[in-house]
């Protein structure tokens, strides 16, 4: 029986990474989105969330009892030391929660790992990947996405940026970079060719 297929994808913020993933499942890959495990660790109730409330305080809580994403973004994206400090919190915990994940991974199953810091916390060193995807668009389409679809201004923007790999350094691990600069058909059909010409001759091995 053929082994699991895994797939490492990333890009940077307002690359359409997340776009991607979404076509890829629906092409029948099982998609482990590591945004989401991080959402997941430090939701309330968790060990996550209490070391976070712990090192941050009650004014990253909203009225729910939740973390304010948002205002703790404000604090980590403006202090390195803040951001390392909240890293250091949740980081293993979605590491071992992605782990886990991933050992679930079916015989002959398509799994893509979905991390946007693939780079910068070399998960490509410690994972085998059948292949590496980078999504990439220009950098001030990138700003305008984010400004327009999150609210966010330029200057978070560029902030949060700054913090990830570079385009370069994305691309010296990368088997194969999407440039998402179109439309959104554009999109599907370069993830169907790479589907059909990367990803389904994997399948097809012994």
């Amino acid at each position: 029986m053929r082994d699991a297929v895994l797939v490492g994808l990333t890009g940077g913020i307002g690359s359409g990474k997340s776009a991607v993933a979404g076509l890829l499942a629906e092409h029948g890959a099982r998609v482990i989105d590591a945004d989401q495990v991080a959402r997941e660790v430090v939701a309330r109730d968790s060990r996550g969330h209490a070391g976070v409330v712990e090192e941050f305080g009650a004014e990253v809580l909203g009225a729910d009892g939740e973390l304010d994403r948002s205002r703790l973004a404000e604090i980590v994206f403006a202090d390195p030391q803040a951001r390392e400090l909240l890293n250091t919190i949740v980081h293993p915990l979605v590491a071992g929660r992605m782990e886990a994940m991933l050992a679930e991974a079916a015989p002959g199953e398509v799994t893509v790992y979905d991390v946007a810091l693939l780079v910068e916390q070399a998960v490509h060193e410690r994972h085998d990947f059948a292949l590496i995807i980078v999504v990439e668009a220009p950098e001030e389409l990138r700003i305008q996405r984010l400004v327009e679809d999150r609210n966010m201004t330029e200057e978070q923007v560029r902030a949060r940026m700054a913090s990830q790999a570079t385009d370069e350094q994305r691309r010296a691990v990368a088997d194969l970079v999407i440039m998402n600069d179109g439309s959104r058909r554009d999109l599907e059909r370069a993830v169907d060719q790479l589907w059909q010409e990367r990803i389904h001759p994997l399948l097809a091995r012994p």
